[in-house]
């Protein structure tokens, strides 16, 4: 028997738009052309120019995760395998674990550390609310756990844990080791994880660093490190023991083929971090998605976390009653060129604000294609106003 030669394939270019989708959801992000650039070359994984790109990579990731001393590694695939680097070489068999439970991503740190066989606390925060630090200590207190797992933001339904450095602060009082998912906040927002006190930040490229999904990077902390270095058990994950990374990422040695094109694309979109300064990133961000808030409510449209736990990164709106979440994106897609985010549950649609979709003429395209696509559905709101909101919003905040 064999296999026939498959029929009917055809080229991507025939497949993919003539005009691209503007990427306004909660990831990917647009990418600069420098990182595109980038993401297209490929070098000997292993030679002398490998390893200045990788000396870089390291400096310019000690900027962006404010850390003097922490040890950076970089993981070839999504923050989801960022997230399990981090849980599994902290993480033993029977350590007591307290994941603080925002939704969707904050429960994928919870269930990793229970795969791992950790007797795993989970702390359910309420829908739209963030967690509180007075609340944590207790817990921490009760619980007595080796490991804290928490989110800066929590993607899938737009929470910001405003209270984290608080938090952090908490459990380093009480020797607990603290892992932060910081994937669609790095860069976002201020993130300092020498000064928090934190043991291990997770990011992914394809969100606030505006580069290609399937490359994350790791920061652990000297105590982390340290912890890392002192176990004696063998580590259920090969390719992510860090022990072996640290191989690739500080000794220059083989560990696994290293995602070549990814490294040297994380390395300009770093660049580019670098180049614009953390405060003022920030600012940029900060600025864009008010405007971006302003804008939606002046329409009319409710956004779905009140403040002070609403996420900048990712601004949720609730859906009217009249109106399919679906039918939104499908008509922002197909007629206008803009793709936003659904849900993981709760009845909202969302916009990312990172990286490069976080500029003027992006969202003005946004509002305007949000706008028309509920007009076209029928449902009446007030576009000229939002508009005028989102430039003077822009205007006041410069």
């Amino acid at each position: 028997m064999s296999i026939c030669v498959p029929q009917g394939i055809i080229s991507l270019d025939n497949i993919l738009p003539d005009e691209p989708l503007l990427m306004m959801g909660a990831g990917p992000v647009p990418i600069p052309a420098k990182v595109a650039a980038a993401n297209g070359i490929v070098i000997n994984h292993l030679g002398d120019t490998m390893a200045q790109i990788i000396e870089q990579v390291k400096v310019m990731s000690r900027y962006v995760f404010q850390t003097e001393n922490g040890l950076i590694l970089g993981v070839a695939g999504p923050g989801s395998a960022a997230m399990e680097m981090a849980v599994a070489n902290l993480v033993r068999p029977g350590d007591n674990v307290l994941s603080i439970c925002n939704g969707f991503f904050s429960s994928r740190l919870a269930e990793m550390a229970e795969r791992l066989q950790a007797n795993v606390s989970k702390v359910v925060i309420e829908e739209r609310q963030a967690a509180s630090a007075e609340a944590v200590e207790q817990h921490i207190i009760r619980t007595k756990p080796n490991v804290l797992t928490i989110v800066q933001g929590e993607t899938s339904n737009t929470v910001h844990n405003a209270e984290l450095e608080h938090i952090c602060r908490v459990a380093k009082k009480h020797n607990c080791m603290v892992i932060v998912d910081a994937v669609c906040t790095l860069s976002t927002m201020e993130l300092a994880m020498d000064d928090w006190g934190i043991d291990a930040v997770i990011t992914g490229g394809q969100k606030g660093l505006s580069c290609i999904p399937g490359v994350s990077l790791v920061g652990f902390s000297a105590k982390a490190w340290n912890f890392i270095e002192s176990r004696t058990d063998q580590l259920r994950h090969w390719c992510l023991d860090a022990k072996l990374g640290h191989q690739f990422w500080y000794k220059k040695s083989y560990h696994y083929t290293a995602p070549v094109s990814g490294i040297l694309a994380i390395h300009e979109a770093l660049r580019l971090v670098c180049t614009e300064t953390l405060p003022v990133r920030f600012a940029r961000h900060q600025r864009c998605s008010k405007a971006l808030q302003a804008a939606i409510e002046g329409m009319g449209l409710e956004l779905y976390v009140e403040q002070p736990a609403r996420l900048n990164s990712v601004v949720g709106i609730r859906l009217p009653q009249d109106i399919i979440g679906k039918e939104v994106l499908r008509t922002m897609s197909n007629r206008y060129r803009v793709e936003i985010s659904g849900s993981f549950g709760p009845n909202i649609i969302r916009i990312g604000q990172m990286g490069e979709q976080c500029r003027t003429h992006n969202l003005f395209r946004t509002i305007h294609a949000l706008g028309s696509a509920f007009i076209d559905l029928g449902h009446k709101l007030d576009l000229p106003t939002g508009m005028a909101a989102l430039e003077s919003t822009l205007d006041n905040m410069r």
